[in-house]
């Protein structure tokens, strides 16, 4: 019997952005930069879920990490100068789910899309839209001048109704394929991500799996449990698909194209995604600033962690001659696919 042949109901607020979905007591440390520095250190060193990974990837070592920056932290800083310091430390991470939360500013880290390039324009999406598209839930759709259905989908942050996507791909169906662009969708829910992606297959499939923390060692996981794509009761779509993606493609919106790469008749075209493959949960420090981190990791169906991105069936980017020219070459590389 299959237990998680459905997505999770617990992973609804998965990976949304700034965003706390859980928390996690503590130990009393004292309020001093002291006391919040080894909280936060510790926080993150029973309750983070990627060091083995990372340590794997770029040789992250949490110790070093604290021997490195427990020399920076003395009685006499301000809170800025803490704040800029343990901001620093997360930072070591490379996670755009770590963040932490003061009454001044919040310390984040987004150099996972910041560091590439950006592959999507509003000007240049602007000019495929024109002015008669329509708009549901938040995501606008038309039908492009060579038959082909466009669907701009920029957040997973509303939840969308069973009617609203019958009603667009309905519109859509005298179309011959059908482009989905989220290039720069950083996440939100990641039930609209499942409902959305449930419309493109007529059987259940697995798309992935999660594990959870057992214990404060960095390696104390369940064991791999399901994830399964049930096909939606609502109309399901036929004919192929293109999936857009760019660097900016993170969190609810990384696990979409996750799902679609399962789907048949679905090719990613574009950049590799952002990342983030981790379910955040929350803390607080002694002074009251909040935390959030990675706590449950999240695999593709081969096991493997889609934290650091993943890569589209196609590599395509903007090029500079096509953009001075109006034209979105990685739009226009799905349209060509779509003949």
């Amino acid at each position: 019997m299959r237990h998680f042949r459905r997505i999770l109901p617990l992973l609804l607020l998965l990976l949304a952005p700034l965003l706390f979905t859980s928390c996690v007591k503590e130990d009393e440390y004292a309020d001093n930069p002291r006391g919040n520095f080894e909280a936060l250190w510790r926080i993150l060193d029973e309750h983070y879920c990627f060091f083995d990974y990372k340590a794997r990837q770029y040789k992250l070592d949490w110790n070093e990490v604290h021997v490195r920056y427990s020399k920076q932290i003395s009685d006499q800083m301000s809170d800025e100068q803490l704040f800029e310091v343990l901001g620093n430390m997360l930072g070591e991470l490379r996670d755009g789910h770590v963040n932490m939360y003061s009454g001044f500013d919040v310390a984040r880290y987004w150099s996972w899309r910041e560091n590439y390039p950006s592959n999507v324009d509003d000007s240049l999406l602007n000019k495929y839209l024109g002015t008669n598209y329509r708009i549901a839930n938040g995501m606008k759709y038309r039908i492009l001048d060579d038959n082909v259905g466009y669907i701009r989908c920029a957040t997973f942050e509303n939840s969308f109704g069973s009617g609203n996507l019958t009603n667009i791909l309905s519109y859509l169906l005298p179309t011959r394929g059908l482009i989905i662009d989220i290039r720069n969708n950083s996440g939100g829910l990641i039930s609209s991500a499942e409902e959305l992606a449930a419309r493109f297959t007529n059987e259940e499939l697995l798309v992935g799996y999660i594990q959870h923390k057992t214990g404060k060692a960095h390696d104390a996981f369940s064991a791999m449990r399901e994830q399964w794509l049930k096909p939606s009761r609502g109309l399901r779509w036929q004919k192929p698909v293109v999936v857009l993606t760019n660097r900016g493609v993170y969190s609810a919106a990384n696990e979409f194209v996750k799902y679609m790469k399962c789907c048949p008749n679905v090719r990613i075209v574009g950049d590799k995604t952002g990342g983030g493959a981790g379910m955040p949960f929350g803390s607080e420090l002694p002074n009251g600033w909040g935390v959030r981190f990675s706590a449950c990791p999240i695999y593709d169906k081969n096991k493997e962690s889609t934290e650091f991105g993943i890569a589209p069936d196609v590599n395509v980017s903007l090029d500079i001659v096509d953009f001075y020219n109006g034209i979105d070459t990685i739009i226009e590389h799905a349209r060509k696919l779509l003949e």
